[in-house]
């Protein structure tokens, strides 16, 4: 017989600092949602079950990753690929990662979420585009791997389908043709796909870029996703090879073929979104694209510089996204936002962009590139999904404002961690992960795999 009782209410005290209006006393949690946000020296309108002290906690809404790859974990600070800009470095990666298994890719995946529950982040998205003979399931393990985590994913089925011989950048052994890719990706929107509030799993579709995929996977790619009603995702516009080849092979720039393939729709998000024009600005807010900015790959790979105030200005949902740990080298949302607002203080000015963008960027602004309004705020309705971190660090010695240290002092890693109202993370680990075990077999692997020896 189902239960009748009602969900446990749990309430936040008392946060040093929280990144919510009104909410100085804190807030309260029922089931997976947020229930109430309490006012500073009030109590909350209900009873409730239990109290967690957080005196000593700056609470934020926990971050969503907009653009990751999650395999890269495995090819960190490679040799072949140090100290290159995307095109070669993109290509001297293609030579090794024909060589990625399943295991290795669950190990690379397990790695991945649980690097960015640790960092603060609730919402993983990961772009995957690789599929080598014997990784067909690389979204079922996806799905496998947050799901036993707990943390709140939205994996995009990639594809790549134009190799070396027909035009493109990948090897043959990583590319599948496009009927392949377009049946796969009817049968994991049909498994895994939850289109509904509160979702732990969505799936979006992305074909990887321009350079890759044929026109008619993108217009198809587009037509599935009215279809599934689910969300498009690609990288575009974030280096000027990337422009030059476009203008070469299609006699057009990135944003006219994203046009002609019907891909101006709110319902896709771009990943860098780097080198546009301000037509291309206007147009793209216009439609709603969003962006995901990517500042610390961005500098890595010194691909140039996101114009977020511009496309934001314009209508564009701005997000955030660490983007493959091989050009990052590593999973760290909250140390991105830090990079996001150093970034755009240099392309802006120093009064131009503050610590509240940068956190707003990965939070609710990630969420609008997800299409979800379910998380991204602390509000009642919206899912309990939060971060919290302590000021205990000698970094954060001397600190005034509680939030803006966050960002300006370098948080680096979260005390607690919290996903639909569960706890993921606890006094700084992970429940349910020996990260030191992960760590050797994940080492183990890369270096058995990818090594240069």
């Amino acid at each position: 017989m189902e239960s009748s009782a009602r969900p446990r209410r749990l309430w936040l005290r008392d946060p040093l600092a929280i990144l919510a209006e009104g909410a100085g006393g804190g807030l309260v949690v029922e089931g997976t949602r947020i229930a109430e946000v309490v006012a500073a020296g009030a109590q909350p309108a209900s009873p409730v079950d239990a109290i967690v002290d957080a005196s000593r906690h700056v609470v934020i809404p926990g971050l969503v990753n907009t653009h990751h790859h999650f395999f890269q974990t495995l090819t960190r600070a490679h040799p072949v690929a140090i100290n290159k800009p995307l095109f070669p470095w993109l290509k001297a990666l293609s030579t090794i990662w024909p060589r990625l298994t399943p295991d290795a890719f669950r190990l690379a995946t397990r790695l991945a979420y649980t690097e960015l529950l640790l960092t603060g982040c609730t919402t993983a998205g990961d772009h995957h585009y690789l599929f080598p003979r014997g990784l067909e399931a690389a979204v079922d393990i996806q799905v496998e791997e947050a799901r036993r985590l707990g943390i709140r994913a939205f994996v995009t089925r990639g594809s790549m389908s134009l190799s070396e011989k027909d035009g493109g950048l990948p090897p043959e052994s990583l590319v599948q043709d496009d009927d392949t890719i377009l049946a796969d990706s009817e049968r994991v929107l049909g498994l895994f796909h939850d289109p509904a509030p509160g979702a732990m799993v969505q799936i979006g579709l992305a074909p990887c870029s321009p350079f890759n995929v044929t026109k008619r996977l993108m217009r198809e790619s587009a037509a599935l996703a009215e279809r599934h009603d689910c969300r498009l995702h690609t990288h575009l516009g974030e280096t000027l090879d990337e422009t030059a080849f476009c203008l070469e092979a299609f006699g057009q720039r990135p944003v006219d073929y994203l046009e002609e393939v019907g891909w101006m729709t709110s319902r896709a998000w771009l990943a860098h979104g780097i080198h546009f024009n301000d037509d291309e600005v206007r147009r793209l807010g216009a439609a709603g694209v969003g962006v995901c900015h990517c500042p610390t790959s961005n500098m890595v790979l010194a691909s140039g510089q996101c114009r977020t105030c511009e496309l934001e200005a314009a209508g564009s949902p701005v997000g955030l996204g660490v983007d493959g740990s091989a050009s990052n080298d590593s999973s760290n949302l909250i140390e991105g936002v830090r990079h996001a607002l150093m970034i755009n203080r240099l392309t802006y000015g120093a009064e131009a962009v503050t610590h509240l963008d940068a956190l707003r960027w990965a939070t609710e602004g990630s969420a609008a590139c997800l299409g979800r309004t379910d998380i991204g705020r602390i509000e009642p309705g919206r899912e309990a999904d939060l971060a919290l971190f302590t000021l205990d660090e000698l970094r954060f010695s001397g600190a005034h404002d509680p939030l803006a240290a966050l960002v300006l002092c370098g948080a680096h890693r979260a005390d607690r961690v919290m996903v639909a109202g569960r706890w993921r993370v606890v006094d700084g680990q992970p429940l349910g992960i020996e990260t030191g075990r992960l760590r050797e077999a994940h080492t183990r692997l890369a270096h058995t795999l990818f090594g240069t020896a």
